[in-house]
């Protein structure tokens, strides 16, 4: 695959102001995703920052532990505008270590109760290193828009 990132569009039945706050509620997470991967926030405090640290239990069957933890940094936080972080791991000496993708969520208004929410999953920065056991994307494409789908329905029930 030449192309290095991948992105899907979905409309949502509310303003951005309602969406942005969905997104940037670490508890909300594993009911967005669509691959099941996400399982529970370590950090619940709400997204507010830069540099903002957050982590996730995950669980893949194809992940050598099974079940594992990310930590991610917000690199992008624009209120009702954009959010977005790169995922890494944190080693037992406390390091952090980043594989190079990152997930970012751009949000539209189109008028004061619906928002065009693009989903984006970029993978450019990883290391040949890193490439050689896992390939990217590592879901189907039909992830993002799964993704954006929960994200509406997680919108609507607020």
């Amino acid at each position: 695959m030449d192309q290095e990132n991948v992105s899907a569009t979905h409309t949502v039945a509310a303003p951005a102001e309602k969406a942005f706050a969905v997104l940037a509620d670490p508890a909300t997470h594993s009911a967005i995703d669509g691959t099941g991967w996400v399982q529970t926030p370590v950090d619940r405090a709400p997204l507010t920052e830069v540099g903002q640290l957050f982590r996730m239990t995950m669980y893949h069957s194809n992940h050598p532990n099974g079940y594992y933890r990310v930590v991610n940094k917000i690199q992008v936080l624009e209120p009702q505008r954009a959010i977005g972080w790169t995922t890494g791991e944190e080693k037992e000496d406390g390091r952090l270590e980043f594989g190079g993708w990152s997930w970012r969520y751009d949000l539209a208004p189109l008028g004061p109760s619906e928002t065009a929410i693009t989903l984006t999953y970029d993978w450019a920065p990883v290391p040949q290193y890193i490439r050689e056991y896992i390939r990217f994307p590592p879901f189907g494409p039909e992830h993002l828009t799964n993704s954006l789908h929960h994200l509406a329905e997680l919108i609507s029930d607020r």
